[in-house]
């Protein structure tokens, strides 16, 4: 946008918001234009930070007058570049929308605005003896609104679901500006079309949301947790739909492979030593309300593992134990990231296929050359592979490795599975989305998009084009 065009956006919004809650400065711009994709920064031209539904529908208004493009951005720390403001325009922070405005200990309900850190969500709810069970690893540093916008998991999906299993209505700002409720605050709903499912996992796409009613459950009172090595990485694969054949749900089955939990061994400064025939491990945990069973249903995993040529599985005996063990799966990401630049690819398939597409992606590797660290929610079949830069060159990185990559999602697809379970497709893998549906698929979403935002303003260039 010309200088002129930007200081007449600046104003406009400082009518809108105040102008203490409008930035047009290069440091913000900065800030703002990247989130934890790979080294991706694509600038907005202003940023602004509304503090209501009704300051958003304001500018939705005025933007959709004037035909300017608006990304929304939660926490920043998305990795498929769905936040990323490829077209310039109107960076909209979601982050003082802050408050959890009420918690409904009678019906298991709790309304909060989408800025809201996961974390603090979590323990506002378990203060009151409730439980909200999506877990995303960067819980401390996610939020609300980020993790309605990809349906984000984490190790507890497995179990209680995905976001989308865990929200009942949402309230939503429609790139027109109008003001909706997506649905109601009741378990079952079947009045028309389901617009609150349609609107998690858009990716920001369709509107703004603005408030989310979550359903909670009891707070467990009691869990187990093991960390289980394996000599062989394609029987911790196995391992996954044995446990569950013998009857066993967990509430939580991670993956790491060797070099995973080495990198995270490293940044958190822990103390584990793993022995060097140690291939991979699983993280594996079970909670409910009554101990003795618990133990009951540990013995029969225990079982079930002495089938596969395991070293000594390490118990978490303490809440301090059990923090530790916890630390090394969810600092994994930190960890890569801390090692190199990295693309990280969110496959998942059918639980049982996991040792083929671990085997997929050890040959990928030697095909392409490069170093793939794989870990993940191994419970429901979803796995982070990030694929290092070190070691590659700049040709290789931008140019043959999207071979590689299509390769390995073409190896998902025929397993049964999808390109991203819980990260979205955004920016990044975009490029991709054909592998894994159909034309008339895409087409579908294509015409969903045009019916909300005609004019393709709202985060625009993400999952695919118009």
């Amino acid at each position: 946008m010309a200088e002129t065009d930007i200081f007449s956006l600046r104003s406009q919004l400082a009518e809108i918001t105040g102008a203490e809650w409008v930035f047009a400065d290069e440091e913000n711009k900065l800030l703002y234009g990247h989130d934890e994709t790979e080294d991706l920064i694509y600038r907005p031209d202003v940023v602004v930070k509304p503090g209501s539904a009704e300051e958003i529908s304001r500018i939705m208004k005025m933007a959709t007058a004037q035909k300017i493009p608006v990304t929304v951005r939660g926490a920043g720390t998305g990795l498929s570049g769905s936040a990323l403001p490829v077209q310039g325009g109107i960076l909209l922070s979601t982050e003082r929308l802050n408050r959890i405005l009420a918690i409904d200990e009678k019906n298991h309900q709790a309304t909060a605005e989408p800025g809201v850190i996961t974390e603090v969500f979590q323990n506002e709810v378990a203060g009151k003896g409730l439980f909200y069970p999506v877990d995303p690893a960067s819980k401390g540093s996610c939020s609300l609104g980020g993790n309605l916008a990809q349906s984000s998991g984490g190790p507890r999906a497995v179990k209680y679901g995905t976001t989308r299993e865990n929200v009942l209505n949402l309230e939503v700002v429609l790139p027109n500006g109008e003001i909706i409720w997506t649905g109601a605050n009741v378990l079952k709903y079947s009045t028309g079309y389901n617009l609150t499912q349609l609107m998690i996992g858009s990716e920001g796409t369709l509107g703004i949301i603005t408030k989310a009613v979550f359903r909670l459950r009891p707070l467990p009172t009691c869990d187990v947790l093991m960390l289980v090595p394996f000599r062989r990485i394609g029987q911790a694969c196995e391992a996954v739909s044995a446990i569950f054949m013998a009857g066993i749900s967990p509430s939580c089955l991670e993956f790491m492979e060797r070099n995973a939990i080495d990198f995270s061994i490293e940044y958190t400064q822990s103390s584990l030593l793993v022995p060097r025939d140690i291939e991979a491990h699983l993280l594996i945990e079970l909670d409910g309300f009554d101990a003795e069973q618990l133990n009951k249903e540990a013995e029969t995993v225990f079982s079930v593992l002495e089938k596969f040529d395991i070293g000594e599985v390490l118990l978490g005996e303490s809440e301090r134990q059990k923090e530790e063990l916890w630390m090394l799966r969810r600092k994994a990401h930190y960890a890569v990231k801390h090692h190199s630049i990295y693309k990280e690819e969110d496959t998942v398939v059918p639980r049982h296929a996991l040792p083929d597409l671990i085997i997929k992606i050890k040959e990928l590797e030697k095909k392409y050359g490069f170093t793939a660290v794989c870990y993940g929610h191994a419970g429901d079949g979803n796995l982070h592979v990030n694929i290092l830069k070190s070691g590659l060159s700049d040709e290789v990185w931008n140019g043959v490795l999207r071979d590689g990559i299509a390769e390995l999602f073409r190896a998902v697809v025929a397993l049964g599975g999808t390109i991203s379970g819980e990260h979205g497709i955004g920016l990044v893998q975009k490029s991709y989305l054909h592998i894994a549906l159909s034309e008339t698929h895409i087409d579908l979403m294509r015409g969903i998009k045009r019916s909300f935002d005609p004019h393709n303003i709202l985060n625009p260039g993400k999952i695919f084009d118009l």
